[in-house]
């Protein structure tokens, strides 16, 4: 029902910044929250970062607090990443998902959706 393609990835030295964006297509829910997950190569995947659908409420991991920040503009359909300061450790496959009931959880299996990726590559 619904659709997500994120894009904006691409490989930058430590300290740029990128920006991701996903874009919902299909079904659209009123109270769709968007959450970012990261997977590096042998690793599980992770939390980013979460927002619920008017934009107030927004959940971060420790480890991109003050680097990088989530938003949306609803009437776009699109949510982005803006990623600042990033690090070799920040390298991955960030994924964007949707929850159609809204928790912008951290909980990876709350989401009901997910995007292919796209890939992030920081360079030391």
């Amino acid at each position: 029902q619904v659709q997500l393609v994120e894009s904006g990835g691409g490989l930058v030295q430590a300290g740029g910044s990128l920006r991701l964006s996903c874009v919902v297509s299909g079904r659209t829910f009123s109270n769709l929250a968007m959450g970012w997950f990261r997977q590096a190569p042998g690793k599980e995947r992770e939390f980013v970062t979460a927002i619920k659908w008017n934009g107030d409420s927004t959940n971060y991991a420790d480890s991109v607090k003050g680097r990088l920040t989530v938003s949306r503009d609803n009437a776009k359909n699109t949510v982005y990443l803006q990623m600042n300061s990033l690090k070799p450790e920040d390298t991955a496959t960030y994924y964007c998902a949707a929850d159609p009931y809204g928790s912008g959880s951290k909980i990876l299996t709350l989401y009901n959706y997910w995007g292919q990726g796209t890939q992030v590559t920081v360079s030391s």
